[in-house]
């Protein structure tokens, strides 16, 4: 919404609630950023809600130049 795109995402952390759901969250996490590849942390934890099961947080750089979209340079 801010401009960026999933290139510009240079980490990621991931909360689950039971550790058996750690490979399916990782396999879809691998799907969502193949190309990017950001540095990556999985936590087991309870969140605030108990039906909730997976909590995602990313933090992107917007105009980082992995993702092409630099801002113009100033002269």
């Amino acid at each position: 919404r801010a401009g960026s795109s999933v290139e510009d995402v240079v980490r990621t952390r991931m909360f689950i609630t039971d550790p058996d759901h750690w490979e399916g969250v990782s396999r879809a996490h691998g799907e969502m950023f193949r190309d990017v590849r950001p540095a990556a942390t999985c936590v087991v934890t309870s969140l605030l809600d108990p039906s909730w099961k997976v909590e995602i947080e990313a933090e992107a750089v917007i105009g980082s130049p992995s993702s092409g979209n630099l801002p113009p340079a100033s002269s």
